[in-house]
């Protein structure tokens, strides 16, 4: 019973937003939502999954992904895109407030039901990449509330795992905002060594 579980939530984690599993007797059956089908796989192709090869794994979800029901990862976004979206998110912060780009999260970094764990090279990358354009640009200014959604919602288009964290800390008063994934904060979590407790943490799509 534990192994279909752990079968199903491998089957779950790299599905299409639009589709969705269900465990039956001898397999599962995915419902595909946006086209009005179904799918149905057997036990021994849902375990291989989980237990099986890479090559294993590598074909059923090449199927999946050619069945339309599941979404091949994005690959990283450029520098020339980072930098992009750093101005773009820095600007509706200065424009709309930062509590109303929060809330645009559901939009821009849609909640997958794929999240895979990003590898810590993409995120150790994608933070040099995005704390580079914040000094150089004197329009953002090394500002992390926009580093923060930056690397949030570039980890999540891509439908990697991350976490957008805001913090407080009492004396003096201060706000900061970071994104963890991977084990690695973009920006770092604690500036000069001043340490910030999460009073909002948001997992993906603005929840």
């Amino acid at each position: 019973m534990a192994e279909d579980v752990d079968a199903l939530g491998a089957i779950t984690r790299i599905l299409s937003p639009h589709c969705r599993v269900t465990r039956m007797s001898n397999g599962a059956l995915i419902a595909d939502w946006k086209r009005t089908r179904f799918l149905g796989m057997a036990t021994a192709d849902i375990r291989k999954l989980s237990d099986g090869s890479s090559v294993e794994r590598a074909d059923l979800v090449t199927g999946l992904i050619r069945a339309g029901c599941a979404t091949a990862v994005r690959k990283e976004h450029s520098d020339v895109e980072v930098g992009l979206w750093l101005r773009a998110v820095h600007l509706l912060i200065r424009t709309m407030g930062f509590g109303r780009v929060l809330r645009l999260l559901s939009v821009a970094a849609p909640d997958y039901v794929r999240a895979d764990i990003p590898s810590e090279r993409d995120v150790a990358w994608l933070k040099r990449a995005v704390q580079s354009h914040g000094r150089r640009s004197w329009f953002v200014n090394d500002d992390c509330k926009a580093e923060a959604v930056t690397a949030f919602v570039l980890l999540r288009r891509r439908g990697l795992k991350a976490v957008l964290h805001v913090g407080v800390r009492e004396h003096p008063f201060a706000l900061h905002a970071w994104t963890s994934s991977a084990d690695l904060c973009i920006p770092d979590a604690d500036p000069r060594g001043h340490a910030f407790a999460p009073v909002l943490s948001i997992n993906g799509g603005g929840q």
